[in-house]
């Protein structure tokens, strides 16, 4: 677990535990409709049973997410971020990341995303690819910062398919 400081005061990082579910599904109804949209590209009202536990239950090797929580309210998310190790390529991962609307734009999403990468390598991974909306130019750069090259075409429908080759 770091401790880092935030914007609205400290915070911590660590790695999700299946005893979150609730933390999880009240993170998700913090965050605004634009919010829930451009991580999960359509509306995300709650999760299922099946999800929560997927989302929490985890090996830690293949699949990690990493949680920011206040220092002083430890089961309040304000932001997830998650790999998930592609099988047909284990030096491939699904990067995915989440923020609270409060705190977007202020430094915590590349604090997550850097942890996670260094997490990931420390794993065998050496790229993680991701999806994003082809307007989302925030998510788009968070992911440049972290990537020593980061590769994509055109959106398709809308949505941009990401690789990024992790640095060093």
């Amino acid at each position: 677990m770091a401790q880092r400081p935030d914007i609205d005061g400290p915070f911590s990082i660590r790695p999700i535990r299946a005893s979150d579910k609730r933390a999880l599904s009240e993170g998700l109804g913090r965050l605004s409709d634009e919010a829930v949209y451009r991580r999960f590209m359509s509306p995300k009202p709650r999760f299922s049973g099946a999800e929560l536990r997927y989302l929490t239950e985890l090996d830690g090797w293949n699949h990690l997410a990493l949680v920011a929580t206040p220092v002083d309210d430890p089961d309040s998310f304000v932001a997830v971020a998650r790999f998930v190790r592609m099988p047909e390529d284990p030096a491939t991962a699904e990067f995915a990341i989440v923020v609270g609307d409060r705190y977007q734009g202020r430094g915590l999403g590349k604090c997550l995303a850097l942890a996670l990468a260094d997490a990931a390598r420390e794993r065998g991974i050496e790229r993680f690819t991701a999806s994003t909306l082809g307007d989302n130019v925030p998510a788009q750069r968070l992911m440049a910062s972290i990537a020593e090259r980061m590769h994509g075409g055109r959106a398709r429908h809308g949505v941009r398919e990401l690789e990024l080759e992790l640095a060093a």
